[in-house]
């Protein structure tokens, strides 16, 4: 049930900034989502200002040392409270001309002007703390009363000014469990082939606050394949239907609420949470696709290595787990194929696999073995020689005992760790260096 107006409560620095703005005799409204948030009985922690003082007002009224120009010429000034914190506020504005991703704007607009050029009419209410009442001329409420995503006026229109609007009512459907009206609908659908013209950047975002805000985002993907947006966004998910069981809701409740020792409530969520987008995704799609979106070199590395390494030992791992202890050889190799500092998050994504299929019914690894595996893989990963750092002999002894420099001084090193992987007792200097030797005049 939505909140009554006498039920909003804006921060104090807020209600102090509406003060100061009134007293200058200008207007002060809270909109978008906080307001939003608020009726929906949400912890919402940015509340943005509408007003009818032009930026240059709105600096003069608060002075230089406590405003901030973010976004100036599109009204938009930020205020410092005492506390150091920013707070927004935007002129009213109508837009002139847009491209579908920048908009032209004008000030001298009224409120209702202001309101009609947002997105959704759920998005599209005002909020006067002083006296304490809602302005809400598309009827906000009622389509937050009937848990629908609306679009302000023609929907066409709106998804043609800023094509990002097709991927945020998605996202708020998802978020809230509302469901999108169909004229809305239909116009996202037709929207689809013209989201190319958003940047990588933005789309980049619109999935990260989609994987981090939505509880349940299988609602949100399935209505990115269905609408046409992800056979143009995300080719890589939309060509296996969404990436099968890796992005299920229950994958990622059973992710964030990871068991395994020293993996829950762990940094590192939002690419954990990504990493479970791209599980079924080959990783080499998965790399092209988090580079394509601009993730940043290290995140779009990061998501593809877990990928690839789920891809590569996860069946087995939880073949031999399914029969018993898995031998210390195996693990050894696991470890390997891993690497050191990836196991935890390895495991939060294989933990929460398992535990979904385990939950659907599904054969899979019981979590008492996860839990197990986990740490014998720790203590193997500490003790034991898994690495090429790890070898009694390194290229330059290799050099020294009569090996030619070259490619094939790294494959004979890779072969080395091959031999020593099955048996650590061959980690001695003197047995490498004469298997060294062995493999050399084998290959020549």
């Amino acid at each position: 049930m939505p909140k009554h107006p006498a039920e909003l409560h804006p921060p104090g620095p807020v209600l102090e900034i509406v003060k100061d703005l009134e007293t200058a005799g200008f207007q002060a409204w809270c909109v978008g989502g906080a307001v939003r948030d608020a009726l929906l009985g949400h912890v919402h922690l940015d509340w943005d200002l509408a007003t009818d003082a032009t930026p240059d007002q709105v600096r003069s009224i608060f002075g230089r040392k406590r405003t901030i120009p973010v976004g100036i010429e599109f009204g938009t000034v930020g205020i410092l409270d005492e506390a150091g914190v920013l707070h927004e506020i935007t002129t009213f504005r109508r837009d002139v001309r847009t491209d579908g991703r920048h908009a032209e704007v004008e000030f001298g607009a009224s409120l209702d002007e202001d309101l009609a050029r947002r997105d959704f009419t759920v998005n599209a209410i005002a909020y006067s703390p002083s006296q304490r009442r809602l302005h809400d001329p598309f009827d906000g409420q009622r389509d937050i009363q009937a848990r629908i995503i609306r679009a302000v006026g023609e929907p066409a229109d709106r998804m043609r000014e800023d094509r990002l609007r097709a991927l945020r009512a998605i996202r708020f459907a998802a978020r809230f469990g509302f469901a999108i009206d169909p004229k809305t609908l239909d116009a996202i659908r037709d929207s689809a082939t013209h989201l190319t013209r958003l940047s990588a950047e933005r789309v980049r975002q619109e999935i990260e606050k989609t994987m981090e805000q939505v509880q349940a985002p299988s609602k949100a993907l399935k209505l990115w394949i269905s609408s046409g947006a992800a056979a143009v966004l995300l080719p890589e998910i939309a060509a296996n239907g969404g990436g099968g069981s890796g992005i299920s809701d229950e994958v990622l409740a059973a992710l964030d609420c990871s068991a395994l020792p020293g993996l829950a409530g762990k940094p590192g969520r939002k690419l954990a949470r990504l990493a479970v987008l791209f599980s079924d995704v080959a990783s080499g799609k998965a790399l092209q696709a988090a580079t394509r979106l601009r993730f940043s070199k290290h995140e779009a590395q990061w998501i593809a290595a877990i990928v690839h390494r789920w891809q590569l030992v996860g069946a087995a791992m939880a073949q031999q787990l399914r029969h018993g202890e898995p031998d210390s050889k195996s693990i050894r190799r696991w470890v390997a194929a891993i690497g050191r500092t990836q196991l935890s998050a390895f495991f939060r994504l294989a933990s929460a696999r398992w535990s979904a299929r385990r939950n659907a019914g599904e054969e899979a690894p019981t979590a008492r073995a996860v839990h197990s595996l986990y740490r014998r893989t720790i203590r193997v990963s500490l003790s034991e020689p898994v690495d090429l750092r790890d070898l009694a002999v390194d290229g330059d002894d290799l050099r020294e005992a009569g090996i030619t420099p070259g490619p094939e001084l790294g494959k004979i090193l890779s072969a080395l760790l091959e031999r020593v992987l099955d048996d650590p007792g061959m980690n001695v200097r003197a047995r490498l260096l004469d298997e060294a030797r062995r493999l050399q005049s084998g290959r020549t």
